[in-house]
């Protein structure tokens, strides 16, 4: 497929987001636009299409601050609060697409999407609106969207599973711990690879900013941008550590790839 990939980082932010609630730290009261960080999610457009990863809490704001006016497909890379909870703002999309919306996720990712949002997809007519979204499961296997090979990333979250997605010569890596050396082989010859870098400080189910170094080191793609960033880490003292090659994402940050 040739064209050019476009990838818009609606939030780059830990599940609590910067600034957190009750925390006056620097971070959180630094006038740096690229120091607030909404949850974690990205817009992948190609073909003239618009593909979500992730529906996080903060989609509403994320979708009025990008402009974005419709959704032809979601990613789920995994079901946690800050990962699912704005699903139901797809409604509007709905609304003047006149269509649902299909999601794809892992069988155990659906199942807490069902659960949670059970409203939803309840066969009993109801007088409220709710968000019409067609469910795909996946798994590790490749597979065709919109004319686009999407390969899923099996990643590690603690004892849990996440699933990163590449796109191309693009790939978004969101909470892991750890890459599984598996996985690997699927992360060469990147330009632009998204990784998890939740902070200094080790964490159970999250890269630290070392461990994201070192891969970056280690899958040498053309560019690197971490994410899923917590308010340890002030944006321009953290990035003017790094090397040429490896930046903080933030939040409004667009970037194409040659498809």
């Amino acid at each position: 497929m040739a064209g050019v990939l476009r990838i818009t980082v609606l939030g780059s932010g830990t599940s609590s987001g910067v600034p957190t609630i009750g925390c006056g730290c620097a971070t959180c009261a630094s006038t740096d636009p690229r120091d607030k960080r909404l949850r974690p999610s990205v817009l992948v457009e190609y073909g003239g299409k618009n593909v979500l990863i992730d529906t996080t809490p903060d989609f509403r704001a994320q979708a009025l601050r990008a402009g974005i006016g419709r959704v032809d497909a979601i990613l789920y890379t995994h079901a946690h609060a800050d990962h699912i909870l704005g699903l139901d703002d797809v409604r509007p999309l709905n609304y003047h697409q006149k269509m649902s919306i299909p999601a794809y996720g892992t069988e155990a990712t659906l199942d807490i999407v069902r659960r949670i949002f059970r409203y939803a997809f309840d066969p009993e007519p109801s007088q409220s609106s709710a968000p019409r979204v067609d469910l795909y499961t996946i798994t590790e296997e490749p597979f065709d969207l919109f004319g686009l090979r999407v390969i899923p990333i099996r990643l590690m979250h603690g004892k849990g599973v996440t699933l990163g997605f590449r796109f191309g010569d693009a790939a978004y890596l969101t909470d892991h711990s750890d890459i599984p050396e598996e996985s690997k082989p699927l992360l060469q010859n990147l330009d632009v690879l998204f990784l998890d870098a939740l902070r200094h400080r080790p964490h159970p189910t999250h890269s630290t900013v070392a461990q994201s170094l070192e891969s970056a080191k280690q899958l040498a793609p053309r560019r690197a941008f971490f994410t899923h960033i917590c308010h340890d880490l002030p944006h321009a003292e953290t990035e003017a550590a790094f090397p040429p090659n490896v930046r903080l994402a933030y939040d409004g940050l667009q970037l194409e790839v040659q498809l």
